[in-house]
Formats: structure tokens, C-alpha cells, sequence
């Protein structure tokens, strides 16, 4: 069971992961949408932290808020637009974007409250060859899909952190 001091620390970091997640969709402001995505990231570590996986908490911080965010505040950099303003999505996509997360949530809720949690009786030790062995496992309990998925994921980025490095010719002469 939680202390009362835990209990006030796990709301304070979930209140920072939704405001700043959603001012990561909602700011205009390119390098500002990315630090609220970085405050998210690292709220999201300090409840990793919080449950005792550190090395979740650990990952989290260096390939999600150290990595990524990186990647994409130096592609903002580059392209010289610090300041850049993203359009805004119509007002029908942003209906469909509502209804689809509503959808993703409902989902997620009913798969949380399906499941019957239980406190453990003792603190439960996992080593890295543990994790390292469970992550490369394609048996039944393994992770090799969700490794690779993730591993894709982040090729993606790497991807997108590119072509915004790149950015858009402003005329005809700049084209090479």
C-alpha cells in the first residue's frame, strides 16, 4: 500500500505528464511543443522510478528524453526556425483525432480494470540479464515483437528527425 507521500508524489508527476502532454498538442510553437515533450517524458521516468524500475526509469531518460527529444531540438536547430509555427489540424480531423483517443482510452481503461492486480509480499529483484533474456525470449512469456516494434519506432524518428533537418527549399535556386 502506498504512504500518503507517495500517493501526493504520483498525482503530482500524473497532473505534469497530461498538462504538458497536452501542451505538446496543443502549442503552435515547434521548440515548445518539444519541451512540453520532454517535461512528459521525464515525469514519466520519475513515476518509473517511483515503482522501483529503475531500469525502465532509466531507458526512459536516456533513449526517450534524452535521445529523441535531442534529435529533435538539433533538427530544429538546423533548419534555422526556432520559432516555427505549426498549423493548426481542421476542425473535422481534430474531431476524429478526439474520437479515435476516446476510443484508445476506453480501451486501455477497460483492459486495466479487466485485470486483478495484487500487492507483491516482498520486494521482487529483477537483474538486466533477467530483462535481456525475456526481451530476446520469442517463447511465451518473450518480448521479441514489442523489442522490435520499438526498435522500428525509433528508426522512425530518426527518419522524421531527418527530413525536418532537412527542411523545404524556400525557391527554386536553393534546390541541389
Amino acid at each position: 500500500m502506498l504512504n500518503n507521500m507517495e500517493r501526493y508524489l504520483f498525482y503530482f508527476f500524473a497532473l505534469i505528464i497530461v498538462a504538458t502532454a497536452l501542451g505538446a498538442v496543443t502549442s503552435r510553437k515547434m521548440l515548445r511543443s518539444v519541451i512540453y515533450l520532454l517535461f512528459t517524458l521525464i515525469s514519466i521516468a520519475a513515476i518509473y522510478f517511483m515503482m522501483d524500475y529503475n531500469f525502465l526509469g532509466a531507458v526512459q531518460l536516456t533513449v526517450y528524453a534524452g535521445g529523441i527529444v535531442v534529435l529533435i531540438i538539433f533538427s530544429v536547430f538546423l533548419i534555422h526556425h526556432i520559432e516555427l509555427e505549426l498549423s493548426m489540424a481542421k476542425a473535422g480531423r481534430k474531431i476524429w483525432a478526439g474520437l479515435l483517443c476516446t476510443l484508445g482510452a476506453a480501451g486501455v481503461l477497460t483492459v486495466l480494470y479487466g485485470q486483478s492486480f495484487q500487492e507483491s509480499t516482498g520486494p521482487a529483484t529483477t537483474t538486466t540479464a533477467q530483462i535481456g533474456d525475456a526481451l530476446l525470449n520469442t517463447g511465451a512469456h518473450g518480448f521479441i515483437l514489442p523489442f522490435e516494434v520499438i526498435s522500428v519506432l525509433l528508426l522512425a524518428t530518426m527518419i522524421g528527425g531527418i527530413i525536418i533537418a532537412k527542411g523545404r527549399p524556400t525557391s527554386k535556386t536553393d534546390k541541389s
